[in-house]
C-alpha cells in the first residue's frame, strides 16, 4: 500500500511540473539522463544487475588487434603501390628501348649506304677527271665527296649504330623480364616487404646504368681498353664466403631437408670452375679479337677516305696528276670496302653480343657463389629447384650436370677441361 501511494505522489509531482513548464518560455532542451529507480519495498522478479546489457560475448582482443594491424595494412598497401609503379616503369622502359633500338638499326643501314654512295661516286669522278674537259669541277666534286665521306665515317665509327641497336635489343628483353618478375612477386609472394621493393629498385638502377638511353653524353665506350662482361644486375651487398671452404657437412652422400646434398654442392662447384675457365674465358678472348678488328676498321675507313680526298686535290697537276687520280680512286674504293665490312658486317654488334654472353655466364657464376656462400642450407633456395634453373639457363638437362661433379676436386686440372658448360650460347 505504501508503495502505491509513493508511486501516485511521484505521478502528481511530474504532472504539476509539466504544467508549470508549459507556462514558461520555451528554452533549448539540455541533454538529460534518465534512470529507473525501484522503491525499496517493491518486490521485482528481475534484479537491477540483470537490467544491463550482456556484452561479455564480445572478444576484447578484437579491438587491440584491429588497431595494431592498421599500420601494417597501410605499409603493405604502400609496398604494393611501389612495386606496381616499378612494374609500370619497367614496361615503359622496355617500350622506349624497343623504339630507340629500331631507330638506331635504321641509322646503321642508312648511314652505311649513304657513306658508300659518297665514296664510290667520288671515286668515279676522280677516275673521269683527267680526261674530262670539266676537270676542275670533277676534281672539286670528288674531293668534297671524299672529305664528306671521311667525316661521316669518323662520326659513325664513333657511335657504332649496330652496337647501339644490339644494346637496345638486349635492354628491351631484360626490362620485360624485370616487369614479369615484379608482377610475379605481386601475385605470388605474401607478405610483401621493403626488401622486395629495394631489390626491384636496385635492378632498375643497374639496368639504367648498363644500357643508357641517351646517345651523348652517357653512351657506353665503344672501344674500351679492357674487355669486361656486361653487367646488368646489382652487386651483392655482402661479400660471400670463399667457396673453397665447405659450407655445411651433410654426413651421408644423400640429400637433406632443403634439396641440397654434398653431391649437389660438388656439382655446382665443378660447374662454377668450368664456367670461369672455359665459357666466360672463350667469349672474352673472342671479344678482344673482334674489338681489335673493329678498332682497325674504324681507323682505316676515315684514313683512306681522307687520303683519297687529299689526292683528288692534285688531279691534273703535271706528272703526278695521273698518280693522284689513281690514288683517289683506290682510296675511295678501299674506304667503301672498309666501311662495308665494319657496318655491313655489324662488327660492333658482334662485340656487344660477345660481351653480353660473357655477362650471362658471369651472372650464373655469381648466383651459384651466392647459394654456396650461404652456410645454412635451409636458408638457400631449394637445391632441386636451383639445379633445374641452372640447367635451363645452360641449355642442358639436370642429368647432364652430374658430369661436372668430378671437376670440383683440386686434383682435376684446368687443362683437362675439354667441354663447355653452356650449350645455349
Amino acid at each position: 500500500m505504501a508503495a502505491a501511494l509513493q508511486a501516485q505522489r511521484l505521478f502528481l509531482t511530474a504532472s504539476s511540473s509539466s504544467s508549470s513548464f508549459a507556462t514558461r518560455p520555451r528554452r533549448r532542451a539540455a541533454p538529460c539522463r534518465a534512470s529507473l529507480r525501484v522503491p525499496n519495498g517493491l518486490q521485482t522478479a528481475v534484479g537491477p544487475a540483470d537490467v544491463s546489457l550482456k556484452l561479455d560475448w564480445i572478444d576484447q582482443r578484437v579491438l587491440p588487434a584491429t588497431t595494431a594491424s592498421a599500420p601494417a595494412a597501410e605499409d603493405g598497401s604502400k609496398t604494393v603501390e611501389k612495386l606496381c609503379a616499378i612494374a609500370e616503369a619497367a614496361a615503359d622502359r622496355a617500350e622506349m628501348h624497343d623504339i630507340i633500338g629500331r631507330q638506331r638499326d635504321n641509322w646503321n643501314h642508312l648511314l652505311l649506304h649513304s657513306t658508300n654512295s659518297l665514296a664510290l661516286a667520288a671515286s668515279v669522278m676522280a677516275a673521269l677527271a683527267p680526261a674530262a674537259p670539266t676537270m676542275v669541277a670533277l676534281k672539286a666534286s670528288a674531293g668534297a665527296l671524299l672529305a664528306t665521306a671521311a667525316v661521316t665515317m669518323a662520326a659513325v665509327n664513333k657511335i657504332q649504330p649496330s652496337q647501339l641497336a644490339e644494346e637496345q635489343r638486349n635492354a628491351t628483353r631484360l626490362w620485360r623480364q624485370l616487369e614479369r618478375d615484379v608482377r610475379a612477386t605481386l601475385d605470388l609472394r605474401t607478405p610483401l616487404t621493403n626488401a622486395d621493393v629495394q631489390d626491384a629498385m636496385d635492378r632498375v638502377l643497374a639496368l639504367d646504368a648498363a644500357y643508357p638511353l641517351p646517345l651523348l653524353p652517357g653512351m657506353l665506350d665503344k672501344f674500351p681498353k679492357t674487355v669486361e662482361p656486361a653487367r646488368w644486375w646489382p652487386r651483392r651487398r655482402q661479400q660471400q664466403q670463399l667457396l673453397k671452404k665447405k659450407s655445411k657437412s651433410f654426413g651421408r652422400r644423400g640429400g637433406n631437408g632443403n634439396g641440397w646434398s654434398q653431391d649437389l654442392e660438388d656439382e655446382m662447384r665443378g660447374l662454377l670452375r668450368v664456367l670461369k675457365a672455359k665459357d666466360e674465358h672463350q667469349y672474352l678472348t673472342v671479344g678482344k679479337l673482334i674489338l681489335s678488328l673493329n678498332r682497325g676498321l674504324a681507323v682505316a675507313g676515315p684514313a683512306l677516305a681522307g687520303t683519297a680526298a687529299l689526292a683528288a686535290a692534285f688531279i691534273g697537276s703535271g706528272e703526278i696528276g695521273s698518280w693522284a687520280s689513281g690514288a683517289a680512286v683506290i682510296g675511295g674504293a678501299l674506304a667503301a670496302a672498309a666501311n662495308t665490312v665494319e657496318h655491313g658486317g655489324q662488327v660492333g654488334m658482334m662485340f656487344e653480343l660477345l660481351r653480353n654472353c660473357a655477362g650471362f655466364y658471369r651472372k650464373i657464376q655469381e648466383d651459384i657463389e651466392a647459394s654456396l656462400g650461404e652456410a645454412d642450407a635451409e636458408l638457400r633456395e631449394n637445391g632441386e629447384v636451383f639445379e633445374t634453373k641452372v640447367a635451363l639457363l645452360l641449355g642442358r638437362s639436370t642429368s647432364d650436370l652430374k658430369q661436372f661433379r668430378r671437376m670440383a676436386s683440386a686434383s682435376f686440372k684446368d687443362e683437362d677441361i675439354k667441354d663447355f658448360a653452356g650449350k645455349l650460347f
